[in-house]
C-alpha cells in the first residue's frame, strides 16, 4: 500500500453532525434538538454533577494496584497495540508504579510493522518481557462478514477474541491485573471494567451490537471452528470469572490527571516511540483491517466507534471538536481499501 499522496480519497462524510460533538443524527438512538445538539450531549450536561463525582483519581489506581498484589512473576499484563495510549500505559506501569509488566501484543494478520516496532522498542528500553501472539484464527470470520454484507462491526468480534486471549494469558501466568491503554473516551461511568470500556447497550452502540450478535449467532455458532467463540463481552467476562485467576482490567488513563499532551512527548523521548505512517483515526495506531471496519461502519451507520470515543472526549474537554474532525477524516482510496480486502478474498465495487 502506498504511503505517499493518496488519490481519489473516499468521502465518508454523512450529513450534519451534532453542534457539540461529532455524532450524526441516527434515529431513534441519536436525536438532535432544535439547536442541532444530540441527546447524548444533552444527557451529559444534565448529569454533569454526577459525572464529576464519578471521576477517578490516581489515588484510586494506587489502591487498586496495592489491593491486587501479584503472587507470581508478573504484576500486570499490559495489552500493547503499539499506539501512544497502550505504550504509555506500559511505560507508567514500569516507571511510575515500579511494577513488573508482561507486555502482550497480538497480530490478527493485519498488524503494521510500525506498530510492532513500537512495542519491541518499548519492551527493550524498559527491560520487560514481551509476548507476541500472531494468528490467522479470525481470518475466515472477517471474510464472512464481508461476504455476507453483514452490518457487524469487524472490530467488535476481534475485541472479543483479544480480551478472551488476554484473560487466558493472565490466568496462565497468574497475573492479577490486565492493563489496557483505553482513554477516558473509551470508559463508562460504571463500576471499573464492568463492560470492558464499552457498553453495547448504550444508544451509540445499540444497533452495532445487535448486528454483531446477529452475525455471530447466524454464521459463527454453527461453525465447528468457532463453536466456543463468545457472542458478547458479557460472555467473555463470565468465562473470565470462572477462571482460577480472576484478573481485573483497568486503564491508567482513567485515573491520571493528564492526557496525550503529556505522555506522547514522554514516550517519544524515553522509548523512541513514533506515530505510524498509516493509521486511522489520525494520531492513532490501529491495524490495517481497521480501515475496512471504519469504511463499513460509515456506510452502515454514518459513524464509527471512534466518533463515539471522540465525542466523549469532547464533552469532557479533553480534545476540541475541530481536533476530532481532523483526526476522523478518512484518508484512503478505493484502490487502497481493496488491497486490504484482497487478503480476505473480497473486493469492493
Amino acid at each position: 500500500m502506498s504511503e505517499g499522496h493518496i488519490e481519489k480519497k473516499i468521502n465518508l462524510v454523512s450529513g450534519d453532525l451534532c453542534k457539540r460533538c461529532v455524532l450524526p443524527e441516527v434515529k431513534p438512538n441519536i436525536i438532535f434538538n432544535s439547536d442541532g445538539v444530540c441527546n447524548l450531549c444533552l444527557e451529559y450536561e444534565n448529569n454533569r454533577e454526577l459525572e464529576d463525582e464519578a471521576k477517578l483519581h490516581e489515588s484510586d489506581l494506587l489502591k487498586i494496584l496495592k489491593k491486587n498484589k501479584s503472587k507470581g512473576k508478573y504484576d500486570v499484563l499490559a495489552m500493547c497495540s503499539g499506539g501512544k495510549d497502550s505504550t504509555s500505559a506500559l511505560y507508567y506501569m514500569k516507571t511510575r508504579y515500579k511494577l513488573n509488566p508482561l507486555a502482550f501484543m497480538f497480530d490478527n494478520g493485519f498488524e503494521t510493522d510500525d506498530a510492532i516496532k513500537n512495542v519491541e522498542k518499548a519492551a527493550d528500553k524498559l527491560g520487560v518481557d514481551f509476548m507476541f501472539y500472531k494468528s490467522n484464527y479470525m481470518k475466515e470470520m472477517y471474510g464472512k462478514i464481508l461476504e455476507t454484507k453483514s452490518k457487524a462491526v469487524i472490530c467488535h468480534p476481534c475485541s472479543l477474541w483479544y480480551m478472551d486471549l488476554a484473560y487466558e494469558i493472565a490466568d496462565r501466568h497468574e497475573i492479577p491485573i490486565i492493563i489496557a491503554g483505553w482513554t477516558k473516551g473509551q470508559s463508562t461511568n460504571q463500576k471499573v471494567m464492568s463492560k470492558c470500556g464499552c457498553n453495547s447497550a448504550s444508544p451509540e452502540f445499540k444497533e452495532m451490537g445487535e448486528a454483531t450478535r446477529d452475525f455471530l449467532d447466524t454464521y459463527v455458532r454453527n461453525d465447528p471452528k468457532y463453536k466456543d467463540f463468545p457472542a458478547t463481552m458479557e460472555e467473555v467476562l463470565k468465562k473470565a470469572s470462572e477462571r482460577k485467576n480472576k484478573a481485573l482490567v483497568i486503564s491508567p488513563h482513567w485515573f491520571l490527571p493528564f492526557g496525550a499532551e503529556v505522555y506522547v512527548p514522554t514516550i517519544q523521548k524515553e522509548l523512541g516511540w513514533e506515530f505510524p505512517r498509516v493509521s486511522y483515526p489520525g494520531r492513532s495506531t490501529n491495524c490495517m483491517l481497521n480501515f475496512i471496519s471504519v469504511y463499513n461502519s460509515m456506510k452502515n451507520y454514518g459513524y464509527t466507534h471512534y466518533h463515539v470515543e471522540m465525542s466523549k472526549l469532547i464533552r469532557q474537554n479533553v480534545i476540541s471538536r475541530d481536533e476530532a474532525l481532523k483526526d476522523l477524516e478518512f484518508q484512503m482510496s478505493k484502490e487502497q481499501l481493496n488491497a486490504i480486502a484482497k487478503k480476505l478474498n473480497y473486493q469492493y465495487e
